[in-house]
């Protein structure tokens, strides 16, 4: 079956030190507190691993390009693919993933949370989940392309997101923010993979051509472009898991 798997990441962090108990939650430049689930954290040298089991396997990283191909231009995708993301812009990416990609010649996308982007770098401590400067951000372009998170609407109460509950124009006004920003355009990340049928529509009107939610699955040419499926790698997970997981 044609099709790719998308890998969605977000904490790449050292295993020795590694205490939840002392976490404190996302540091970010916008006024709002949150925590980022323990399992959405990945440690560093598990990444390694797949990354490394992706490289020994011939696997090609995409581009988001390609992937716009393969839906709207009826272009074929290499039979062994994924594409790599990863949401928020932690610092803890340009400090541990951002080289190893850089080894293995790999393609990856940043959903980038741009009113969390700070203007001058912060320092990095396992207690936080700190957000990237905007130069910081900029200096992964060799292996990174930047695509739409919101500005200010990665917010959420309980099970809704500002995304949901906000309304259309408040919504593409948010929108627009942040893909004057991005070098990747009309491409989006629903925050916390939470949206409505409406937020689809709006979408659609806007332009965009993918969106990405948090489902797991394999994406076909019958997969909805602007439901793409992404599977999360997950703290939990052995690298048995993370080979199954790339099983179509």
């Amino acid at each position: 079956m044609t099709g790719f798997y998308t890998l969605m990441y977000h904490e790449i962090i050292d295993r020795q030190g590694y205490d939840r108990n002392k976490y404190k939650g996302i540091k970010v430049k916008q006024d709002y507190h949150d925590v980022l689930p323990e399992p959405l954290f990945c440690f560093k040298d598990e990444f390694e691993k797949h990354m490394t089991y992706l490289y020994e396997n011939g696997y090609t990283t995409l581009t988001i390009q390609q992937v716009v191909d393969f839906y709207y231009n009826n272009r074929p995708i290499p039979e062994k693919s994924v594409l790599l993301t990863f949401d928020d812009a932690y610092k803890s990416v340009l400090l541990n993933a951002y080289t190893v990609l850089k080894k293995y010649n790999f393609h990856a996308v940043s959903f980038v949370v741009l009113g969390w982007l700070f203007d001058e770098p912060q320092e990095y401590t396992q207690e936080y989940s700190v957000c990237m400067s905007r130069d910081e951000l900029l200096s992964m372009s060799d292996v990174f392309e930047y695509c739409n998170h919101t500005n200010l609407m990665h917010t959420r109460k309980g099970m809704e997101s500002a995304v949901m509950t906000e309304g259309k124009e408040k919504f593409l006004a948010d929108f627009r923010e942040c893909e004057a920003f991005v070098n990747t355009k009309k491409v989006f990340a629903y925050p916390f993979g939470l949206y409505s049928k409406e937020n689809v529509d709006w979408l659609k009107e806007s332009g965009t051509l993918l969106a990405f939610t948090s489902n797991d699955g394999f994406n076909t040419k019958d997969t909805n472009p602007l439901e793409l499926h992404r599977n999360a790698c997950l703290l939990q997970y052995g690298m048995d898991d993370f080979i199954k997981m790339l099983k179509v």
